[in-house]
């Protein structure tokens, strides 16, 4: 098959790139390499800097595929509420262009990477996909918005549409920006380190922690699966894991002794938020494969390691 791929040099489209790659599909991939990194990607992925808003290069991009896969985006949940109107103009805006050029080519199948936050704090967890949505911050809205699009354009025109809602992926190669670092690689860092690991709130909160692996399989399979047209599927581990218990992991799985430092005057987010994952089981074959404290080893060795530390990497 031939693939698109937006937001190929981010976290989860490398890994995707790099996977439909070395299975022998023809991958083409697009990023504007904001957070992204090229050289990330195996060779064999045609690769283009680009901009999501770009319609005539999308287009141009677009010639042969069987499907794409939709993840450009911007991903900071902190920065979303400082620029409501970038996220917007970003996640919703290119997200609507993408779908008017591939209207316009006559692209079959569409594969968007949405987000458990459009969740918000829900009474009932694990969610189901089912339930109404209620994004507490403007990353999230932008999300939920970029689905409407999604499948409004894609039943007017026949387009195949997925939407995966993936929960908190974590893995080797994340993105770590110099501010509000994710949560895994932060306290990996800090629990090697013998540094301080800072948790917000009480630590009561709860996440669905999700291998990049897994997550991987899931929109493999999500470009082929029959009968998933129009479907919004969970994309998660379906465990639920506190943010005490996950520092509690990093300082096992690193052997390091960090202070760990409570900080009551920030609430945490959201309270409570966990997949369930029985639709993508049912329609994707998906099943989680990496727990917890094997994804936190993996990516403490790739990641996390001595050299990287002591340069200053």
């Amino acid at each position: 098959m031939r693939f698109l791929i937006t937001g190929a040099a981010g976290f989860l489209g490398s890994a995707l790139a790099n996977r439909l790659a070395a299975g022998g599909d023809v991958v083409v991939g697009v990023d504007d390499l904001s957070t992204g990194d090229q050289k990330v990607l195996d060779p064999a992925v045609q690769f283009s800097r680009g901009d999501v808003n770009d319609r005539p290069k999308l287009w141009s991009m677009l010639q042969g595929v069987d499907c794409v896969y939709h993840l450009a985006a911007k991903v900071s949940v902190p920065e979303s509420v400082l620029y409501p109107r970038e996220y917007n103009h970003v996640n919703v805006g290119g997200t609507v262009t993408l779908m008017e050029a591939m209207r316009d080519v006559g692209v079959r199948r569409v594969v968007f990477i949405s987000s458990g936050t459009v969740y918000g704090n829900q009474p009932v967890q694990p969610v189901v996909e089912g339930v109404i949505p209620n994004p507490r911050v403007p990353y999230a809205v932008s999300k939920i918005a970029a689905e409407y699009y999604v499948k409004s354009i894609g039943s007017l025109w026949g387009i195949e549409t997925v939407c995966l809602r993936v929960f908190n992926a974590y893995g080797p190669g994340q993105h770590i920006p110099p501010v509000h670092t994710p949560v895994i690689p932060s306290f990996l860092r800090q629990a090697w380190e013998n540094g301080t690991i800072v948790v917000h709130g009480d630590g009561n909160q709860t996440r669905d922690y999700v291998f990049v692996d897994d997550v991987v399989a899931a929109m493999v399979s999500a470009a082929t699966a029959p009968e998933v047209n129009n479907l919004t599927i969970n994309v998660g581990s379906g465990t639920e894991t506190s943010i005490r218990e996950l520092a509690r992991l990093a300082i096992e799985v690193t052997g390091g002794h960090p202070e760990v430092v409570y900080n009551p005057r920030n609430e945490g987010g959201l309270s409570r938020l966990c997949a369930d994952i029985h639709l993508a089981q049912e329609r994707l074959g998906y099943e989680p494969r990496v727990s917890l404290v094997d994804g936190l080893a993996r990516t403490l060795h790739r990641d996390i390691s001595p050299a990287k530390i002591f340069n200053g990497n």
